[in-house]
C-alpha cells in the first residue's frame, strides 16, 4: 500500500524482493524463490550471484542467506542520528534502575524501528531487536510517536500499512486509534497492554524537540504478570518521564 516511485527501476524492486524473501524465509534456494516470487529460476539465479559477487548475500551449500555486509549499513545509519547517541545512555540507565527492557524508537517510511534496546537483570527475551521494524499503532513506542505527528502524516501512515491486528487486543479501528492518541497527548505516555505481543506490556513516552516535532520515544517493557497495577500505571511512566526529560534537555543543549 506504500506509494508508487515515478521511475521506479524495476531491477532494483526485483534485487530487495529477493533479499526481503531471503529474510522472511530465513535462507532459500533458487527453487524455493522462485516459486515464492513466481520469478523464473534463471531470473532468481542472475540476481543472486550478482548479490554474492557483490558481498550482499552469501552461500551456504545451495542455500543463501542475506549477508552481513548490511549491518555495516545499519549500524552507519545508526550513528547518523543524533538521538541514538543522546538516548542510548539513558535507555541503558532505564533499564539497569528497572530491571527490565527498555527501547528507543525512531520512526522511518511509517514504521517503528528499534534503535536500541537495553537489558535489565530480569529482562524477558522477545523476538524483536535493534533494526526490527513494526507496525506504530501496535506499540505503545509507536503510538507515542503517532501521538505527536501532524494529523495527515497519521492519515498517510494508516493509509499505507492499515490497522493489522497482531492480538486481540490490538487496536484497528482507526476512530478508537484516535481517541487513543489524544489520551496520550494528554498524559504524556502511551501503553500497551498486551496489543503487540501476549503476555507483553509496555509503557512509553515521546522525545520532543524544543519546538514540538517528535524525535522518537523510548519505552520499558516486560509480562504483564510483573508490569501491573500501581507499578504499570505510576511508576513505570514517571521513570520513563523522568528519563524523557534528560533526553529533552540534552538534545536542546548539546
Amino acid at each position: 500500500m506504500g506509494k508508487q516511485a515515478r521511475h521506479a527501476v524495476k531491477s532494483v524492486e526485483n534485487a530487495f524482493e529477493i533479499l526481503d524473501a531471503l529474510k522472511e524465509l530465513d535462507g532459500a534456494g533458487v527453487s524455493e524463490l522462485s516459486e515464492h516470487l513466481d520469478f523464473p529460476k534463471s531470473t532468481i539465479h542472475n540476481y543472486l550471484s550478482t548479490l554474492l559477487q557483490e558481498e550482499y548475500v552469501v552461500k551456504d551449500g545451495s542455500t543463501y542467506h542475506v549477508g552481513i555486509r548490511f549491518l555495516e549499513y545499519g549500524a552507519f545509519a545508526r550513528i547518523q542520528m543524533d538521538i541514538y547517541d543522546i538516548a542510548k545512555p539513558e535507555v541503558d540507565t532505564l533499564a539497569e534502575t528497572t530491571g527490565e527492557l527498555a527501547n528507543l524508537m525512531v520512526e522511518q517510511h511509517g514504521r517503528g524501528s528499534y534503535l536500541h534496546r537495553a537489558r535489565g537483570d530480569r529482562a524477558v527475551q522477545v523476538e524483536a531487536h535493534v533494526g526490527t521494524r513494526v507496525p506504530l499503532h501496535g506499540t505503545a513506542l509507536g503510538k507515542a510517536i503517532l501521538a505527536h505527528l501532524p494529523e495527515e502524516r497519521v492519515d498517510e501512515i494508516v493509509e499505507m500499512h492499515g490497522l493489522q491486528a497482531y492480538t486481540p487486543k490490538t487496536v484497528t479501528d482507526r476512530a478508537e486509534l484516535d481517541e487513543d492518541l489524544a489520551e496520550i497527548r494528554e498524559a504524556g505516555v502511551a501503553f500497551d497492554d498486551e496489543e503487540r505481543l501476549p503476555g507483553l506490556r509496555c509503557v512509553a513516552a515521546p522525545i520532543l524537540s524544543n519546538n514540538g516535532r517528535v524525535l522518537g520515544a523510548i519505552s520499558v517493557s516486560g509480562p504483564s504478570n510483573r508490569i501491573r497495577d500501581e507499578r504499570f500505571t505510576e511508576t513505570l511512566p514517571n521513570r520513563v518521564l523522568e528519563t524523557v526529560n534528560v533526553i529533552e534537555l540534552n538534545v536542546t543543549y548539546s
